[in-house]
């Protein structure tokens, strides 16, 4: 494999790069949208008995809601709805900052993706642009040559484009993957906050 690499020539080495950065994404995001990770066990539950707890108006201190933000990634959003409901803020009041809360947790899901995605598209650029100069370079260095040089210095420049495709397949099929998983969570968050947002609440419009 390395002397596929040294033989390719240079441009095979960002190839190289951005596929061990995708990788990472690829792996750093499987684990972090995982429902035990955006949902651990019992947050739920504790969850909704602080909000029981400021329904029935009991003391609830500014530490336990800081404590919901803590819990999971999508815990700020949570907490910004018990922080709102226990400081006695209108409904609009809370939606409006529901809302903006929202948007920034919707982006803790999407990071990275859009850099696998660039990934994904760059890399058969790259492969291609790797064959064209290798293909240059041998062209440029042997003349007409004998016809086997040729084929062999010919099939080495076309390792970068296979390379390209390599990675690009894999990173189109993981990114399509993600995004699903991102969506799936955001729309179970979403739910959960249009229960919890009811029961603070009840008398509200319903949110969406």
């Amino acid at each position: 494999m390395y002397s596929i690499l040294l033989s390719a020539g240079w441009p095979i080495w960002p190839l190289l790069i951005i596929s061990i950065i995708g990788l990472a994404i690829v792996i750093e995001r499987a684990w972090y949208l995982r429902q035990i990770h955006i949902f651990p066990k019992d947050s739920l539950e504790t969850v909704f008995g602080l909000a029981n707890a400021i329904s029935q108006q009991k003391t609830v201190s500014e530490a336990e809601i800081a404590a919901i933000g803590q819990l999971s990634p999508v815990g700020s959003l949570f907490a910004c709805i018990l922080r709102e409901k226990a400081s006695g803020c209108s409904a609009d009041s809370a939606l409006e900052e529901l809302q903006a809360s929202a948007q920034s947790t919707w982006l803790k899901l999407e990071r990275y993706l859009g850099v696998l995605a660039t990934i994904a598209t760059v890399a058969p650029l790259l492969g291609l642009f790797g064959t064209v100069v290798g293909m240059i370079e041998i062209f440029g260095s042997q003349g007409v040559g004998s016809p086997q040089q040729l084929a062999h210095g010919i099939s080495i420049a076309l390792y970068n484009t296979a390379f390209g495709l390599l990675i690009a397949i894999p990173a189109l099929a993981a990114w399509r993957g993600l995004r699903a998983m991102a969506n799936q969570r955001q729309h179970e968050c979403e739910e959960f906050t249009r229960q919890l947002f009811k029961k603070l609440y009840p008398h509200s419009a319903d949110t969406k």
